[in-house]
């Protein structure tokens, strides 16, 4: 749980995390031309006023959490639902931008498999 490739994984995860979570509140990675139902989609989310910035405030928590080590498997938990909805956005909706998306959903999974024994406890 501890090996150098955990340390890596966790750390380059948290990074993408608080990067792509503070977008959403400054801008400085500028979007890419999505797709016309994708583009609507991601226009509706905005107009709600809440669903993004809620998401952005995670994405940093979680993305601090793992950086500092603090409730690693607590903050993958809060994840994986996001890193799934981030996943079928890009499957449905805009394919050609899947990396990043299969990347973050990907470094979750293996973070979750190397903290499994903390999880165990859930499914018995």
């Amino acid at each position: 749980m501890n090996s150098m490739f955990t340390k890596i994984v966790r750390i380059v995860l948290g990074i993408m995390l608080v990067l792509f979570g503070a977008n959403k509140f400054f801008g400085f990675i500028p979007l890419p031309e999505l797709p016309e139902k994708a583009a609507s989609f991601m226009t509706s989310l905005g107009a709600t006023g809440y669903v993004l910035k809620t998401v952005g405030v995670l994405e940093i928590l979680i993305g601090v959490m793992l950086l500092l080590k603090k409730w690693v498997a607590f903050a993958l938990t809060l994840l994986a639902p996001i890193s799934i909805n981030i996943l079928l956005f890009h499957v449905f909706l805009d394919v050609a931008g899947i990396g990043g998306a299969l990347l973050i959903t990907v470094l979750n999974g293996i973070l979750i498999y190397k903290h499994w024994p903390q999880y165990k406890s859930l499914f018995q």
